[in-house]
């Protein structure tokens, strides 16, 4: 059995327009979501044995608050066919990845990681800046990933929606 989170970048500032779509950095809101998010890892006791991030300066951002607030110190690979990656992209990336690791991250962006768990679960699901989904494959390997894997989405986390929670 694995388990794979997806975890969307936290919202992202269009302020100055001289910067490349991937050296956008977080706006304040982004910030205070990536946070939260990584609060929500912690009381989960969702503990990544890998991170898979795109090379995005705003999924840099988020993952490295998301981390901080949750107090994970784990292993994290930046790799730029996450920036907008689609289904393809990341069965690829899913299926190098070593299988010792059975707990396994994403920090990606849409519209590929929506289209992805549409892909996967059969459902499609609305993914907010800095959403959060957990899911679980029956896989014994990594590299047994495809296309036609089907997940079985446990938990779906939007940051709006646990700040009206509580």
């Amino acid at each position: 059995m694995k388990t794979l989170l997806l975890f969307r970048h936290g919202k992202s500032s269009w302020s100055d327009p001289t910067l490349a779509d991937h050296d956008r950095p977080l706006k304040p809101r982004g910030i205070k979501a990536a946070r939260r998010m990584g609060v929500l890892l912690r009381d989960q006791g969702l503990h990544p044995d890998l991170i898979l991030c795109s090379t995005a300066l705003r999924a840099h951002e988020t993952l490295r608050l998301a981390l901080e607030a949750a107090g994970i110190d784990t292993a994290i690979e930046y790799t730029g066919q996450l920036f907008h990656c689609d289904s393809a992209g990341f069965a690829s990336v899913l299926r190098a990845v070593d299988n010792s690791k059975t707990v396994v991250m994403i920090v990606g962006h849409n519209p590929g990681l929506e289209e992805f768990l549409s892909q996967v679960t059969g459902r499609a699901e609305e993914l907010p800046t800095a959403a959060l989904v957990q899911l679980s494959f029956d896989l014994s390997d990594w590299s047994q990933f495809d296309e036609s894997s089907r997940g079985q989405l446990l938990n779906l986390w939007r940051p709006r929606e646990l700040d009206k929670t509580e």
